[in-house]
């Protein structure tokens, strides 16, 4: 999958280019459902799948969205692209000034002079352009002046699946990581940079990676204690995640997101970890001692296990 900051130059870049649009947050079984069939319709004009989407996303600009939390960061939706075997990725720059314009000027300015869009692949409650007047029924009135084809992605063929990036953001706000996974194929996924803690793990005997968020913009599953896969560098390790704000230790108003990994012990200070959430195991709790948490922490520690010898 080649991957295109912007629209320029790529106007003859692209054979054929079949087109779909979205945010696509989440890349979840209804959006896989999309790409394949740009990939199809691709395949048989001889041309080539094209997913654009946009960054920042839309909401943060038009609303002034501060607080708006999403599934994937932009690297994270990249990579998950990627899987979908692709040919070309664009992630245009959403603006101020881009929202601005109306839905005619966005096909014929977007879609076509930059994009040479020969086949448009849309769902049915699509909207585009200044305040979302664009839709499906503008784009068939648009057909015979721009030359394009279009196809409309029907309202039974997405509800059987029922599948929105709305879904997936709820599933991990409760914590129901296995959902997730039920609507994306995928297991949700935390990266971070590895920084310093004050400590403590070591000294109960479970050392752990304390792990940066730098997008403030991921969504974060709710406070608990999760079975879970990390990847550093090309090594696959098990181990167990705590997130919230450990109340035993001396509770804290920030979320911290802290991860032991089983028989580890490499110093990776400064370095990303990748973390994919297979099952929440408890919620975060408030113990009596240290020496009960430290009792528990064993015993999350044989359960995380067991799942991940079960599920993998």
């Amino acid at each position: 999958m080649k991957v295109h900051f912007g629209v320029s130059d790529i106007f003859n870049e692209i054979k054929r280019p079949v087109v779909t649009v979205g945010t696509f947050d989440g890349v979840h079984l209804g959006h896989q459902k999309i790409i394949k069939r740009i990939r199809k319709i691709a395949k048989e004009i001889k041309g080539e799948s094209v997913l654009l989407t946009f960054d920042p996303h839309p909401r943060s600009v038009i609303f002034n969205d501060q607080n708006i939390k999403l599934i994937n960061t932009l690297k994270e939706k990249i990579e998950l692209l990627d899987l979908q075997n692709l040919d070309h990725l664009i992630i245009y720059p959403f603006t101020t000034e881009f929202s601005m314009l109306n839905a005619k000027d966005y096909v014929s300015e977007l879609l076509i002079n930059q994009l040479n869009t020969h086949t448009l692949v849309i769902g049915y409650d699509h909207h585009f352009g200044n305040d979302r007047k664009g839709n499906i029924n503008l784009l068939r009135n648009l057909q015979s002046e721009f030359q394009y084809n279009l196809e409309e992605i029907e309202a039974q063929e997405i509800d059987e699946i029922k599948i929105s990036s709305t879904k997936l953001r709820n599933a991990i706000d409760t914590g129901n990581v296995q959902l997730f996974k039920q609507y994306s194929a995928n297991y949700f996924q935390l990266n971070g940079k590895v920084i310093k803690g004050d400590g403590i793990g070591k000294k109960l005997g479970f050392p752990t990676a304390n792990i940066e968020i730098l997008e403030n913009e991921k969504i974060l599953p709710s406070n608990g204690v999760y079975a879970v896969i990390c990847r550093v560098h090309d090594e696959k390790l098990n181990g167990i995640m705590n997130i919230g704000k450990r109340p035993t230790i001396k509770e804290q108003s920030k979320i911290s997101i802290e991860v032991h990994i089983f028989n580890w012990s490499k110093n990776i200070y400064g370095q990303s970890l990748k973390v994919f959430i297979i099952e929440k195991i408890r919620n975060e709790m408030k113990f009596s001692s240290t020496v009960d948490l430290k009792t528990q922490i064993s015993k999350d520690c044989f359960k995380s296990e067991k799942i991940l010898n079960e599920t993998l």
